[in-house]
């Protein structure tokens, strides 16, 4: 079949047409899946352990923020991490992205990432002309420490496995996370421990507490 030049026009219009619909479709059905958007919400925001170092000084006063970032992308939730003394929240001392993923039906995943310009970009939550200094070529993956979090009757828990995550703070060889999260409440336990497993930096009675501002 012969087809004229504007026939073909309007076909090669419509198949884009068509390819459009089809990538949205896909963005839809993986970023808001409707199990994965609840996750990312109970982590997007502002959270304080302020409480939990009132009633024990040995805590200190963190504030926590996590921001949805990339939201075209479509393998995942991606969210940039903040995390500073209360004090002085213009100097963090971590700066991380997370990619969020659902890999089974009570299973949830988070991909931890470092950021090569993380001195750009602090203060993203609160200024979006930073965001377009965070591009996906300027973070790089942390293997083996991915955290897995087991969801049921409303509370996320689990972390790190074994000693795959490596450190070096502090003399570390390998650090551990453990998380319990629910609506309103992140208890976030870091952990870091030497060549013999004993532990060289983070709490010791239990995790920090962070409650939603």
């Amino acid at each position: 079949m012969h087809l004229t030049k504007t026939q073909s026009c309007l076909l090669a219009l419509a198949l884009l047409l068509l390819l459009g619909c089809n990538a949205a479709n896909r963005v839809s059905k993986i970023n808001k899946e409707p199990g994965l958007e609840d996750f990312a919400s109970a982590l997007s925001g502002q959270f304080s352990s302020k409480l939990q170092s009132d009633a024990d000084t040995s805590y200190l006063n963190i504030s926590l923020s996590m921001t949805r970032i990339w939201e075209d992308r479509t393998d995942g939730i991606w969210l940039y991490v903040e995390q500073a003394l209360a004090t002085r929240k213009e100097k963090p001392y971590r700066q991380r992205v997370y990619q969020l993923t659902h890999p089974s039906s009570d299973i949830f995943s988070s991909e931890i990432f470092t950021i090569s310009n993380a001195q750009e970009v602090v203060g993203l939550q609160n200024d979006k002309g930073r965001r377009s200094l965070l591009t996906h070529d300027k973070i790089q993956l942390k293997a083996g420490c991915t955290v897995l979090l087991k969801y049921r009757d409303g509370i996320y828990e689990g972390g790190t496995e074994g000693a795959n995550c490596p450190s070096d703070l502090r003399g570390a060889k390998y650090t551990t996370t453990r998380i319990k999260l629910s609506e309103g409440k992140l208890e976030s336990w870091d952990q870091g421990f030497d060549a013999d497993g004993k532990q060289v930096w983070g709490a010791t009675k239990g995790g920090y507490v962070f409650i939603r501002e």
